[in-house]
């Protein structure tokens, strides 16, 4: 049996049933193997970095790892983007890359030549730091051990991409399977999170019984897990204030009666308050990076027993947040013993700590009223609120970076069933149009909404013809600011004017969205006034293929609200606690809002 055969029916055995291929020389075994198995499904992308964001987005719609095919070269370095996006947010991934034949790699030499063979690289080396196992296949008799191990990796423990290169003379080489020998999966203990002992959810729930106003942070490692659904339970026995963290607004939606706020850099008011002000904290399945603890972290729920519940340990013991209970265990796991252990009537009800988180909730939304008092262009929290209206239960909302993520993630009203995520700890631009293609195709080809910006939708705008040539059904909204407005902000903010490099005016412009729709044959519209939203939103989601909704929006629109920094004079800058969100409010009304004692200036 040839060796690339061998891989295409061995990841078949094992569950994958997607590839997101680029063809190429260094490739051409695998490619030939695995695009003419009939069990397997794959698209080709224009690019090896969409074709990694795209596997990214499928595992987490699917709950399933995707395989990604690159050949030598600049077809693994391209790839690498999605690779470390899928890595930062633990999202499963396997590799394969074609590598010249291994008599004519570097690594065959032993000497550190640049490069031997045409279009060579190590591109394992590349990786390492990004991958949970990366391996350049030099015996055949190894393969099935080596891609045994990396579907294991992949999918176990904290999940992670895995990447296997393969010279072109293993490629081809003649094997035979019954010879070879296979992982165990005790070979990797760490990947098994230990078992949870029955005292440490007693004593969580006690602690959470005894507290005055306990508050449960929903992390994005909840859907890793497959344990929303359960999550739902938990939350409704618990009977106190959830707040989602940082690409897991998903987990519950927005109109649940315990669901108080989006806390975070760039969060919302109620949120902050809630989380600021607890005196107990439960959080699962979220690292807690600086996101969303903020750069002056030791402030974060400074006075709130700290309940951390993560399957990496490591994480919990980087020195941003000590947790007073650190838990280490799957997150899905925890939550069903909660459910478990809970009396069924639940705990009993903090109301009147609810009731003032709910308060806030009402007293401070993202979307103000004087938003929508302009007659020309948009503004974006006004478009995310009307898009998400029209919205069904479980629609798959993706989005790029930049205002196309944190409007959206700020104002979305989240629905039952719904997704909605972007790649948060890399936080690449050009993720949207990959990503959508991922969620698609990992959904049975279900209608995706994506938001992308107009810059960050430069970086893979070739994937437009992916999107047609496979009629998806991705309805496009490109937000359209004149520019790189994250960026924008950041140096008004810090510099003032004159700008760089992000809009027209400093250096950077962008072309016409309605040309490049027609270039691609994609039906247009563009939404210019809040008068256009309703038309232009209902007209986009309808009908059957692709169609894209160019939002003009207003680029003097600030994220808001949203933590503040400011430089000192020795160079230093430094930020507010999270409680203390820009634009800041009148200093009585904050301090009416601080249950515990606030800081000083």
């Amino acid at each position: 049996m040839k060796l690339s055969d061998y891989v295409a029916e061995r990841i078949v055995e094992a569950g994958i049933r997607h590839v997101f291929m680029i063809t190429g020389g260094g490739a051409m075994h695998l490619n030939n193997s695995l695009g003419k198995h009939p069990r397997l499904e794959v698209l080709f992308n224009h690019h090896e970095q969409a074709a990694a964001m795209a596997a990214e987005s499928y595992a987490r719609v699917s709950g399933k790892c995707a395989l990604v095919c690159v050949t030598s070269g600049p077809g693994g370095t391209n790839a690498i983007t999605g690779v470390l996006g899928a890595w930062q947010d633990s999202i499963p991934m396997l590799v394969v890359s074609g590598q010249v034949r291994y008599d004519t790699t570097v690594r065959s030499t032993g000497i550190k030549l640049r490069q031997l063979g045409d279009q060579e690289f190590d591109i394992t080396k590349a990786v390492e730091s990004m991958t949970k196992y990366c391996v350049m296949v030099t015996e055949p008799s190894e393969i099935r051990y080596h891609l045994e191990r990396a579907i294991c990796l992949a999918q176990t423990g904290r999940p992670g991409p895995c990447w296997i290169d393969i010279p072109m003379n293993v490629q081809g080489a003649a094997i035979d399977p019954a010879k070879l020998s296979g992982h165990d999966p005790a070979e990797d203990p760490e990947e098994v999170p230990p078992v949870v002992p029955p005292g440490t959810i007693r004593e969580i729930i006690a602690l959470l019984g005894k507290a005055k106003r306990p508050v449960v942070m929903a992390g994005s490692a909840i859907w890793l897990a497959g344990a929303q659904p359960e999550f739902l339970k938990l939350v409704d026995l618990l009977n106190i204030p959830v707040v989602t963290a940082f690409n897991a607004h998903d987990c519950i939606p927005s109109a649940h009666p315990f669901f108080v706020g989006r806390p975070g850099t760039i969060g919302d008011r109620a949120g902050n308050f809630a989380v600021q002000n607890s005196d107990a904290l439960l959080v699962l399945g979220c690292r807690l990076n600086i996101r969303q603890i903020g750069y002056s972290w030791k402030t974060f729920a400074r006075e709130a027993y700290k309940i951390v519940v993560d399957i990496d340990p490591l994480e919990l013991a980087k020195p941003t947040v000590t947790p007073d209970l650190p838990v280490l265990a799957d997150v899905g796991e925890v939550i069903r013993l909660l459910v478990r252990e809970l009396p069924a009537n639940g705990l009993p009800g903090k109301g009147e700590w609810l009731e003032w988180c709910r308060q806030r909730k009402e007293r401070y939304p993202v979307v103000l009223k004087e938003y929508w008092e302009r007659d020309k262009l948009v503004n974006p929290y006004c478009f995310v609120e009307v898009l998400t209206e029209f919205l069904p239960e479980g629609q798959i909302i993706v989005t790029g970076d930049g205002t196309a993520c944190v409007c959206t993630f700020q104002a979305a009203q989240v629905k039952k069933g719904q997704r909605l995520y972007s790649n948060s700890g890399c936080a690449p631009m050009g993720y949207d149009l990959p990503a959508a293609i991922g969620a698609c195709v990992g959904s049975g080809r279900s209608r995706i909404v994506c938001l992308a910006g107009d810059g960050s939708i430069q970086m893979n705008l070739q994937e437009l013809q992916t999107i047609v040539h496979n009629k998806l059904p991705i309805k496009i909204f490109v937000i359209n600011n004149n520019g790189y407005h994250s960026i924008r902000q950041t140096q008004e903010n810090f510099f003032g004017r004159p700008l760089v490099g992000c809009d027209p005016e400093s250096g950077v412009s962008f072309p016409d969205m309605e040309k490049i729709a027609g270039a691609f044959g994609i039906p247009f519209v563009r939404c210019a006034t809040h008068q256009d939203l309703t038309r232009t939103i209902t007209g986009t989601l309808g009908g059957d293929g692709p169609s894209m909704c160019e939002v003009m929006v207003a680029p003097d629109q600030p994220f808001a609200p949203k933590t503040s920094s400011h430089r000192l004079p020795d160079g230093r800058i430094v930020s507010r606690p999270l409680e203390d969100l820009a634009p800041f409010l009148d200093r009585n009304e904050f301090l009416g809002n601080m249950i515990i004692s606030p800081l000083e200036d």
